[in-house]
């Protein structure tokens, strides 16, 4: 009972830390500007003032559209995963559980690595300055995170029967 009742709290902080990176303003660092998926922070006059993000070529735009869709799809499928796994908890019997779930993990742990990837690839590589944010970082500990519930969900399944 203590493992599941882990499972379901790492569960939820998995859940927390995909929706902070993919809502969060900080996947892209400056001294002046914080980019996120969405739009770009600007520091002017010590004021923070929101701007649509333009600098990026069609390519690129494309490229970060992959990321914002890879990102939302994997909070989806965490959230979903969640509420697959409390449901198969008590509706299936043993040797049956935690297959669905897993599945649906393994997913969004290739979800969040796929846009984590694409990111990293092909933007902001010829930014000379400013690095990557708190928000990039999380994403990259989510991915490890769904990655190891993927595995716990099939070592339980295997457990089990």
């Amino acid at each position: 009972m203590l493992v599941l009742a882990g499972i379901v709290v790492l569960h939820i902080t998995t859940i927390i830390l995909l929706l902070v990176a993919t809502i969060d303003n900080a996947w892209w660092v400056t001294e002046t500007a914080y980019t996120d998926l969405w739009g770009r922070w600007e520091l002017i006059n010590l004021n923070w003032h929101y701007e649509e993000l333009k600098k990026y070529t069609e390519v690129q735009s494309d490229f970060l559209q992959s990321v914002q869709a890879t990102s939302v799809l994997a909070c989806v499928f965490t959230i979903l995963a969640l509420f697959v796994f409390l449901a198969q908890l008590f509706t299936l019997p043993k040797g049956q559980r935690f297959i669905f779930t897993g599945i649906l993990q393994l997913i969004a742990c290739l979800c969040i690595m796929t846009a984590a990837s694409i990111y990293t690839a092909q933007l902001h590589t010829t930014d000379k300055k400013g690095g990557y944010g708190h928000s990039y970082i999380l994403a990259w500990i989510s991915f490890v995170l769904t990655l190891f519930l993927t595995i716990t969900y099939i070592v339980l399944r295997k457990r089990s029967e």
